[in-house]
């Protein structure tokens, strides 16, 4: 039966300078809940049973977010071609092929005892909101008038949903294949780095290597890929400038593949935990700031929830009841991610005579099908047709080869939607709680941190890890029946530490393998470069003790230790070009921090850039140069440390020279970009870089609107290797905008970023308040108890329950 929400305005007042009080009926409720705002847009909700609290919790975060909220239910549920037509159909099918069809109430009670309960008074609140816009659309925000659309109800089925995870591997398994198969193993080896230990990539003899260049994974690809609008989507405010929309979207789309290119190897997370013993309080202390791709709205959503049995403040993705990263009364945690591979490609061969078969162990398997219809804007509906083998879903049919492609997904089983099952996390009273809560996440895999009151840290490696006993999961392998995952490895099996000797631990997505651990073959093999950890554990090692201004730094530190490495090699060497020359006289008296004030840091950065661009056609086959657009940073810094034939027959002189070359052409570049004046070159500027979050539609509307969407450009320092992570491209467009650092002792000293800020509206005040705050790297406290709260309060909206 629909269920049916309905919100009065009871009464509006101003009881103090700057503070407004707001009193809401709204049914649903079964008790009245005070929701106080904070100065910086943070909701404090403290609700009487548990159903209002989360009830609370959606009906805020949709009031906030309602179109983040709209265009992800549409990713999820596989209905953009209905608001934006036959582009995305593809999109659609592969949304739905990969959509989650098991037990959803065991699903939804996978993530805490009371899930399904919890999960469901979250959406109705959703609904309520939405309700109330269809009562008064003024409250829509302005995106749905641009698009002329409404938002839909939401079902806990969407709550659920993997669309917007960090669910595998599979892209870089498609690439390694083809990789082996036009260069081989040992070239491959030599060009990726694995660890640790030496993987097995060899191909399977019974798949024909050459049909890899195929589109294996295109229907996985279609529902991954970013949302792009065109003008021709907008109803209002369209840019009529069609070469100015074109310029902007390639950029866009270049920038995309090329962070796409780095990821694994740059982008990451980091957190750290602190023991008492290195603590000036007495306590731990615990930062994390997990690093994704800047948006507007901010994919992390701040929250405070208090009621029976729940006192927990932090932020999590917005559609996602609970908190992810955070604290409660009793302990705080963060996460970065860990390297688990939870997807494979299978390759089948198909029955000639009947298409929807394929071999498995000797015999013809039918596919089964799920018949589907794919509403489209302006055309006739389109049907389509879902297959899947027994690994899962088929990605791929190439009938006139008689082959398929189909994934096996752990993500696609019971407990795989990402983070939601930190709702058991933010009721944790202690570490072997902690680690029982972690046992239940799944995706994506994670390096999760505890630190507690009574003085306890430790670190647990999560999510589901699946068993290969005969290969690595770097490469497709055939589907037919001799490559079969032996179960799933026990979470608490994966690596983890309680209260380590040294009075730390910090993760930034490097390999963390213990050596000689029992379980090689249910962990990854591809990790991050460790210069952020690097530099992490070095400054937490120092021996002096820290305090929470110590952990804000430290999460900016911008020191490049790959500069620290490859400057010095510049010390003997001497250019004939006279500003090349002084640049390199610049760089050795240089302190290797990538700070956005620092011309040194500009002339490194754009250093770097030549290297890891010209040393690809000495290392990387013809034949290869297409696939093989990035090299990772410490593989191209072992080449240069200890110089290899590449070089040249005099290896070490070869080196010499492609270190000065590449200086020169930076310098060119750089005085091109931004002026002969080297005085000009700093790093930090609008033209070189910097941070502007672009919106969604910004391309699609005219200039006035795309500068009241959009947020920046502000100067910004690092790069992709510091600890500070803001990426190696002049725009920064992945990174921290939420970071959280606490001391236990004191909850009301906690101290957060997010950016830009808590609303997706961008009439709001909380749209983009946050952002100068950000790009200036400072923190806004965000308190705990309820008296500090008070006190920082600028709004305070009661919701009643509509009897």
């Amino acid at each position: 039966m629909r269920k049916c929400f309905t919100i009065f305005l009871i009464s509006l007042n101003s009881y103090s300078f700057g503070q407004t009080k707001v009193e809401l009926s709204v049914s649903g409720l079964q008790q009245p809940v005070e929701v106080i705002r904070d100065e910086f847009g943070i909701n404090h909700i403290y609700a009487q049973n548990e159903h209002d609290l989360f009830f609370a919790q959606g009906y805020c975060a949709a009031k906030d977010r309602l179109f983040q909220f709209e265009l992800w239910r549409r990713q999820a549920t596989g209905t953009m071609a209905e608001l934006l037509g036959p582009k995305e159909i593809l999109r659609d099918k592969g949304a739905r092929l990969f959509k989650f069809r098991g037990d959803l109430k065991k699903e939804l009670n996978h993530y805490h005892p009371r899930g399904k309960q919890i999960i469901t008074a979250f959406t109705d609140g959703v609904n309520a909101y939405i309700q109330a816009t269809e009562r008064n659309p003024d409250l829509l925000p302005l995106e749905f008038k641009l698009l002329k659309t409404r938002p839909q109800k939401w079902t806990p089925d969407l709550v659920i949903s993997r669309h917007q995870g960090l669910l595998g591997n599979i892209a870089e398994e498609v690439s390694i294949g083809k990789l082996v198969a036009l260069l081989g193993e040992e070239k491959v080896k030599d060009l990726i780095v694995f660890e640790p230990g030496e993987p097995n990539l060899k191909m399977d003899p019974v798949i024909d290597q050459k049909l890899l260049s195929a589109p294996t994974t295109e229907l996985y690809d279609a529902f991954r890929k970013p949302l792009s609008f065109t003008p021709q989507d907008i109803s209002l405010s369209a840019n009529l400038d069609l070469n100015q929309y074109n310029r902007l979207a390639k950029a866009d789309d270049e920038a995309y593949q090329k962070l796409m290119e780095t990821e694994r190897n740059t982008i990451g997370s980091n957190n750290w935990i602190v023991s008492p013993r290195l603590s000036q309080s007495g306590f731990p202390l615990l930062a994390n700031d997990p690093h994704r791709a800047l948006s507007v709205p901010s994919l992390r959503y701040m929250v405070h929830l208090n009621a029976p049995g729940w006192n927990v403040l932090g932020g999590g993705e917005p559609t996602i009841p609970g908190i992810s990263i955070g604290h409660n009364d009793f302990g705080a945690w963060g996460l970065t991610v860990f390297d688990l591979d939870a997807e494979d490609l299978y390759v089948y061969q198909l029955n000639p005579q009947n298409q929807r078969q394929y071999k498995y162990q000797g015999k013809w398997e039918e596919m089964r099908m799920i018949k589907d219809t794919i509403t489209v804007k302006g055309s006739a509906d389109v049907l389509v047709e879902h297959f899947y083998t027994r690994h899962g879903p088929v990605t791929f049919l190439d009938l006139k080869n008689n082959v398929a492609y189909a994934m096996r997904c752990g993500w696609m089983e019971i407990g795989g939607a990402p983070y939601i099952a930190s709702l058991r996390m933010d009721q944790a009273k202690n570490w072997e709680e902690f680690r029982t809560a972690c046992s239940f996440s799944h995706i994506p895999g994670e390096n999760m941190i505890w630190a507690d009151k009574k003085g306890n840290i430790g670190w647990q490696a999560a999510g589901v890890a699946p068993v290969r006993k005969n290969w690595d999961g770097l490469v497709p392998v055939p589907g037919d029946g001799r490559f079969e995952w032996e179960g799933y490895l026990p979470i608490k099996s994966l690596p983890n530490v309680f209260n380590p000797a040294k009075g730390f631990w910090a993760t930034a997505n490097e390999n963390l393998i213990p050596k000689n651990y029992a379980h090689r073959n249910a962990v990854g093999w591809t990790w991050a470069d460790p210069y952020r950890v690097d530099r992490i554990n070095e400054v937490l090692s120092s021996g002096k003790k820290f305090n929470t201004d110590d952990m804000m730094k430290l999460q900016h530190d911008y020191l490049s230790i790959p500069a620290r490495t490859l400057v010095p090699l510049l010390q003997d060497l001497k250019s004939s070009d006279e500003k090349t020359e002084s640049a390199r006289q610049l760089l050795l008296k240089w302190n290797f921090v990538m700070d956005r004030s620092s011309v040194e840091a500009g002339i490194y950065a754009a250093w770097e850039k030549k290297i890891t661009e010209e040393v690809l056609p000495l290392f990387v086959p013809e034949n290869a140069k297409e696939m093989v657009k990035y090299i990772p940073l410490t593989r191209v810094v072992e080449w240069i440390s200890k110089p290899r034939k590449e070089f040249g027959a005099d290896a070490t002189a070869g080196r010499n020279q492609f270190l000065l070359s590449t200086l020169q052409h930076a310098v060119d570049y750089l005085s091109i970009k931004l002026g002969n004046e080297i005085s000009t070159w700093q790093y930090g500027q609008i033209n070189y870089h910097h941070a502007l979050i672009k919106h969604q539609l910004g391309n699609a509307v005219d200039e006035v609107m795309r500068k009241k969407l959009e947020v920046g450009p502000l100067p910004r320092g690092g790069n992709g290797s510091t600890p500070g992570m803001t990426t190696n491209a002049d725009n920064q467009t992945a990174g921290a905008t939420f970071r959280i650092v606490t001391d236990v002792a004191d909850w009301d000293k906690t101290m957060f970023t997010n950016a830009p800020g808590q609303s997706g509206d961008v009439d709001s005040p909380f749209y983009k308040n946050l952002f100068p705050l950000w790009s200036n790297d400072q923190y806004f406290p965000v308190y705990f108890s309820k008296e500090k709260i008070e006190k920082a309060m600028k709004e305070k909206i009661v919701l009643k329950s509509l009897r």
